[in-house]
Formats: structure tokens, C-alpha cells, sequence
């Protein structure tokens, strides 16, 4: 299995581990949200009831790519720990340090370049 020796896996590892602390911190401030949306029945108003469920919908909708950003950077670290990070899931090919820099989560390079 191919391993990278030019990344510094610390570097990454600290960013990822930030990110996961500030992802579960979202994911539970929504849940919460959710929770209290769903259990207020003290609605009478459609428009209200409407604006509820239209808010309800957009949390979903962020805590599903939330958890998905969550699995994401799980999987991150345990590429850290055996040390594949950095490097294309598809290809084999190095991802730039750049690329890891923007999206520490990258699981592929982009574009043909070599």
C-alpha cells in the first residue's frame, strides 16, 4: 500500500480533529432544534405551522450533510493513522498538499493532471 512521507500527518490530523469537535458541535445544537420543533404543539396559526416546517426541512437537510461531513472526516483520520492520507482513492495518485489544505476531507484529486 502506497504511504506519503512529504505530508505532515500532525498538521492534518489537529485541523481534522477541530473540524470534528465543530461538526458534532452542529450536529447536536440541530438535533436540538429538530427536537423542540417537533414537540411544539402550541401552533395555531398555517402560516406559522408552514414557516415551522420549512425550518424543519433545512435542518434536516443540513444535519444529513452534517453527519455525512462527520463520517467524512472520520474516515480522514483513520487514512491519517494508517497512512494513506493524501492520497487518491481512484487513481493512487498524490493529492496536492493544496487541494488537503482546502478540503482535508478529499478522498480524490481532481482534474487530469498528473
Amino acid at each position: 500500500m502506497k504511504k506519503r512521507d512529504d505530508l505532515d500527518f500532525n498538521e492534518f490530523e489537529k485541523i481534522l480533529k477541530e473540524k470534528l469537535v465543530h461538526i458534532e458541535d452542529n450536529i447536536e445544537q440541530l438535533r436540538s432544534e429538530l427536537d423542540s420543533v417537533g414537540s411544539d404543539d402550541g401552533i395555531n396559526d398555517m402560516e406559522d405551522l408552514a414557516s415551522f416546517h420549512s425550518l424543519s426541512d433545512q435542518d434536516n437537510t443540513i444535519l444529513h450533510q452534517q453527519e455525512h461531513e462527520l463520517k467524512e472526516t472520520i474516515h480522514a483520520l483513520g487514512k491519517i493513522k494508517n497512512g494513506t492520507f493524501g492520497i487518491c482513492e481512484k487513481s493512487a495518485k498524490l493529492i496536492p498538499v493544496e487541494r488537503l489544505r482546502v478540503n482535508p476531507i478529499a478522498r480524490t484529486k481532481v482534474g487530469l493532471e498528473d
